[in-house]
């Protein structure tokens, strides 16, 4: 099944992202691609046209279950056995092939996500990277040693040592605002901890992924140790969470999601990792450089139109600053270039589906007939494609929904206040369920790092916002989910502790 190659509005792309997208995309598991199960088959659109870029495949429960005994064979077959340097050298090799079809990956994360060029840019740049970061751990897992160990007896010498052993058959279940990159923040440290792994990309956005199992078949990686199967959360993403021959599950995506998928563990405790929800604080102090803060508080909640967990939407400016800080603020989002992400300077791109603009106008909606002053955008762009202006609401309470909900678009909620109070500060900053990130703007030393310290999220940045990379861990408080990513946290994720006892 091929579908016709599309101009992309103008917009033109490389001849591997056309072969790409003129191929059928099937499943690919224990090495190869094949048929599904069904014979039901999704289409994945343009967000930015509406126009349909390529059909795929969807999986069903049966295919999950070949995915595992693909996976565990795989597993118990030797991979969770192999050299640490073997890992890494086929993690390493992975990491060449994507920044050779660097180009290709990009284009194709912006054709099915939206998001801007210089975004998907730097994504495939990134994933390399951590590519590479977890290469360079997989040789650094090790046990310790004791001696002597209790209760043994008291006349016997003993010895004690620990091993680190990979968890077994993991899931990756992706979301859809930055595919390439969740998936390898993923599969990266699993792989380098000797896991085999079944990833379930985004039915909105599952391209990325299915290039990346030709990637990982020409690097050299044995049958079963990734595998990629499409389709519905409610068909393979509840199948994976349920199912028993899997160990491990790494979820990001919504709240309540999350939930569902704790749940579904249940049956045999299978360890979960949780990267949810967030309505990040943004907190500007009276003595903030507002030549840094204001584009940085913008793009905050800009940043892939609004549609990332970390996004700084609920803004609290200090009185002395707050007029300053929303002239420029207003000004600085109409001068944003909106358009598809392939279009030279664009900075914010379509929401990912119509479905969810939808929902992204019902929350401005929301936001108006519960009383906030609109000071720019909250309209449909008039164009084809899934389109809304940069957004500002002032005069807005905590009770609002805009204040309150995440609601994953170019929405910001901006709130003033008069104390330098880092304590009252912080009960602002902390009067949400989620945690995941926040950002405070000052040029005091002393007062960034106290209001820092005191807002509950799991990153916190100064003067900036969302500064993560891959050697430091990213997780979140509360609804935010359980468990970091990044870093050395994110390989401990994907590995056992067990320790053993010798009477000598």
């Amino acid at each position: 099944m091929t579908t016709p190659v599309l101009p992309f509005d103008g917009h033109p792309v490389c001849d591997a992202t056309r072969a790409f997208l003129a191929r059928p995309h099937r499943l690919f598991i224990n090495g190869g691609w094949c048929d599904a199960s069904g014979d039901a088959w999704m289409e994945t659109r343009d967000p930015a046209t509406g126009l349909v870029v390529a059909r795929f495949a969807v999986g069903e429960a049966a295919d999950v279950n070949a995915a595992v005994v693909a996976a565990r064979n795989a597993f118990d077959g030797g991979w969770a056995r192999s050299q640490p340097t073997y890992r890494a050298a086929l993690l390493r090799r992975l990491a060449d092939l994507m920044q050779r079809d660097a180009q290709m990956l990009a284009e194709l994360e912006v054709i099915d996500s939206g998001m801007p060029m210089f975004i998907a840019s730097l994504t495939v740049s990134n994933c390399v990277e951590m590519l590479h970061y977890y290469a360079g751990l997989a040789g650094t897992i090790e046990g310790t040693t004791t001696t002597p160990p209790a209760h043994v007896s008291m006349e016997a010498e003993a010895l004690t040592y620990t091993l680190r052993e990979p968890v077994g058959v993991a899931a990756h279940i992706i979301p859809w605002n930055v595919p390439l990159s969740m998936a390898i923040l993923k599969l990266a440290p699993a792989l380098a901890a000797g896991c085999t792994n079944i990833v379930k990309p985004s039915e909105e956005t599952p391209l990325t992924a299915l290039a990346l199992a030709d990637l990982v078949a020409e690097a050299g990686f044995p049958a079963g140790v990734v595998n990629i199967v499409n389709g519905t959360g409610g068909s393979v993403g509840a199948a994976l969470a349920g199912h028993p021959g899997i160990d491990k599950v790494a979820f990001t995506g919504s709240t309540a999601t999350g939930r569902r998928i704790v749940e579904a563990a249940l049956g045999n405790l299978k360890k979960v990792t949780l990267e949810l929800g967030g309505k990040s604080p943004v907190v500007v102090m009276p003595d903030a450089d507002l030549s840094i803060a204001i584009p940085g508080v913008a793009m905050a909640t800009y940043f892939l139109g609004g549609q990332n967990c970390m996004a700084g939407t609920r803004i609290f400016a200090h009185t002395d600053i707050y007029q300053d800080l929303i002239e420029g603020l207003v000004a600085f989002s109409q001068g944003l270039v909106v358009d598809h992400g392939l279009a030279p300077g664009c900075m914010i791109g379509p929401m990912v589906s119509q479905a969810h603009a939808a929902k992204v106008m019902g929350y401005i909606a929301r936001g108006l007939s519960e009383g906030a002053t609109l000071r720019t955008g909250g309209q449909r762009l008039d164009r084809p494609g899934n389109f809304i202006a940069p957004t500002i609401f002032t005069a807005t309470t905590p009770d609002m929904g805009i204040v309150a909900d995440e609601i994953f678009g170019p929405v910001m909620a901006v709130q003033s206040f008069d104390t330098l109070d880092p304590d009252e500060i912080a009960r602002m900053a902390n009067n949400s369920p989620y945690g995941l990130s926040g950002s405070v703007w000052t040029t005091s030393l002393s007062a960034a790092h106290k209001i820092a310290a005191r807002i509950r999220s799991g990153h916190v940045s100064i003067n900036c916002h969302g500064a993560v990379a891959h050697n430091i861990p990213f997780g979140g408080y509360g609804q935010s989910g359980w468990g970091r990513e990044f870093g050395r946290e994110s390989l401990d994720n994907y590995l056992e502790t067990k320790a053993i006892t010798a009477r000598l």
